[in-house]
């Protein structure tokens, strides 16, 4: 049977606006807050509970697929094979945990590889953006987006992983040099939005597939590439050295990587 994919967006919309309201409600209670790999990578109750309700709810809408979830209660995906849908139940929890703001809720949905529909959900500004190849455009909430301008890397702002930019990772110290400035948003999903809207034209930071995995589908669709540091396709599986940005900056981007190789 084909899918519809105007009536499943309908239903994640439906789903993102109830996990919002449940977010949004936790959020007033303690968090109970531990560690990952470190100290500045969190994991809260909040995460773990979002993502188990976000996953009960995509099992019941697509039974076959196969979803791959940040906190682990999903599949163990090895193949991008068929249907795959991708969760970040909350991103940017450090921002959640001490600012209670600037973090989002993001599903991305492949088949076979190939980006379907994607979400990203400003929850604490309440917007949705919504979209891909199989509804014809992007949206935030009901208001559609035109394609950001296709802007050189001199004549805008790039969002940057702030410890690539103090180590010198893969030359992101000329990269902002060669740019208008930095801005560091601690959101990869905040950071997707702010291209969609053309407040900045890029953003490089190492990332793992629930966090471009949304934000791939909505910016492809609106004429942004996306691509790993020295512009190969990304890994849907694996944690890449992710570069998002306007045609002209990627190659602006793409030369200064290829100048600093050959001196």
């Amino acid at each position: 049977m084909a899918t519809d994919w105007q009536q499943l967006s309908r239903d994640v919309e439906a789903l993102l606006k109830e996990a919002r309201r449940q977010v949004i409600a936790k959020m007033h209670q303690t968090l109970t807050v531990d560690e990952k790999t470190g100290r500045k990578d969190l994991v809260t109750n909040v995460d773990k509970g979002n993502e188990q309700f976000l996953i009960h709810a995509i099992r019941q809408l697509d039974p076959q697929a196969q979803v791959l979830g940040e906190e682990g209660f999903g599949d163990q995906v090895t193949s991008v094979k068929g249907r795959l849908w991708i969760v970040d139940p909350i991103d940017g929890t450090m921002n959640f945990v001490k600012q209670r703001d600037n973090f989002a809720m993001m599903i991305g949905i492949y088949q076979d590889g190939v980006g379907q529909l994607g979400f990203i959900y400003d929850v604490m500004n309440d917007v949705l953006y919504r979209g891909g190849p199989q509804l014809g455009g992007v949206w935030a909430n009901q208001q559609p987006l035109s394609a950001p301008a296709d802007l050189a890397l001199a004549d805008g702002l790039i969002g940057m992983s702030s410890p690539l930019v103090i180590k010198d990772i893969a030359h992101t110290q000329a990269i902002v040099h060669a740019s208008a400035g930095m801005r560091v948003y601690g959101s990869a999903g905040i950071e997707m939005i702010n291209i969609m809207l053309g407040k900045t034209l890029g953003y490089i930071s190492y990332l793992k597939p629930w966090d471009f995995a949304a934000g791939q589908v909505l910016l492809n669709t609106l004429g942004v590439r996306t691509s790993t540091i020295d512009g190969q396709p990304l890994d849907m599986l694996s944690s890449n050295l992710v570069l998002v940005a306007t045609k002209q900056a990627q190659r602006d981007i793409l030369q200064i990587e290829e100048d600093d190789v050959s001196l």
